[in-house]
């Protein structure tokens, strides 16, 4: 009689166990432009691995022979897979899925680390891995960037579209090689805090990559952000505003720690009267921050407004044009919208 109550006990159990379902894995995206530091990090991260626990890394790299995966310590308890040849932000998000959905399965990890391309848009896959068919598998983390300290002075460097677009997806921002910082460095990096208060919540600076995995180890802060037509065309397209649209023309609006960031892109073709340009973007009020860069009859211009400093000047051609005001306030955006819309001079498509 005993064994028999042993055998249905343990059935139970089993039946009990069978039904647990799977924790998210805590997964951790350490990005960053490139030679910034990203995988001296993650090496570091690596070593305070617990014995008892099993780490994944998924690691992309933009060219076809993997390079950054030999760094990475091959001992056990670690699961690496490498996806080569472009990026997997942007391309086909095909085989980032499967790749991705075979390390989880095989490698059973109880924390997952990815590094994507210096090339990458970490926002883009921020976006892809948390959408609904993965949130049972990951419990993502904010989102980690490394930037170089010692090329903070470089304005060519740190003015590239690529770098500031990481910066803003960023919650936390780790400056490597502050041992190699000059003064122009510190004076920069001082800037950066301030330019970026908006986005990023957390700044660690670091020699060697050192820094504590608890420190970084909190939960991403999810980003409200509302795509659509343009503000003129949602009034009379009343059915369309309740669609997210990637297709330029289109009106965007972010909310992020009491701050609106609200931008438009729209296409490059568009060209811009600069003076009447410029005279909207000085008229505005109550606003913390004016980035954008357009194609103007005067060639492309990038504006570079905080409240202290109003600043212009030429600029390399970019793929679109593109405005982000950020503000604490609220705004008529519709009355913006139509002003600026009012400086375009091409109205042939």
């Amino acid at each position: 009689m005993g064994n028999f109550a042993v055998r249905i006990n343990l059935l139970h159990l089993s039946d009990t166990v069978k039904f647990i379902a799977p924790q998210p894995v805590p997964t951790h995206i350490i990005s960053g432009f490139l030679g910034a530091g990203k995988t001296t990090l993650l090496q570091h991260l690596l070593n305070q691995k617990p014995e008892y626990e099993v780490w994944a890394v998924l690691m992309n790299e933009f060219g076809q022979i993997g390079v950054d995966q030999q760094l990475i310590s091959q001992q056990q308890g670690y699961a690496v897979k490498e996806l080569l040849g472009g990026c997997l932000c942007c391309s086909s998000q095909l085989p980032m899925q499967i790749a991705l959905a075979r390390l989880l399965s095989e490698s059973k990890p109880d924390r997952l680390f990815i590094e994507p391309t210096g090339l990458g848009h970490p926002a883009q896959l921020l976006e892809q891995l948390t959408e609904p068919h993965w949130q049972s598998s990951l419990a993502m983390r904010a989102l980690v960037v490394v930037v170089d300290g010692s090329r903070l002075h470089d304005q060519d460097w740190v003015q590239q579209n690529l770098y500031t677009d990481q910066l803003k997806a960023a919650q936390i921002v780790v400056i490597s090689h502050i041992d190699l910082m000059n003064e122009a460095d510190h004076q920069a990096y001082r800037a950066l805090k301030q330019e970026y208060q908006t986005y990023v919540q957390h700044w660690f600076e670091t020699e060697q990559g050192q820094v504590e995995l608890e420190k970084i180890d909190i939960a991403q802060q999810p980003v409200q952000r509302k795509i659509q037509p343009l503000l003129k065309l949602q009034k009379t397209q009343a059915a369309v505003q309740e669609q997210e649209i990637k297709q330029l023309p289109y009106h965007y609006v972010e909310t992020v720690q009491g701050y609106t960031v609200a931008g438009w892109k729209l296409p490059k073709r568009w060209q811009f009267n600069f003076y009447d340009l410029l005279d909207l973007l000085c008229a505005q009020q109550d606003w913390v921050r004016i980035k954008g860069i357009f194609n103007t009859d005067q060639g492309w211009k990038s504006f570079n407004f905080n409240p202290q400093q109003f600043n212009y000047k030429s600029a390399e051609e970019s793929i679109d044009n593109r405005i982000e005001i950020i503000t604490q306030s609220q705004q008529d955006w519709l009355a913006f919208e139509t002003q600026f819309l009012a400086c375009r001079i091409n109205r042939d498509g």
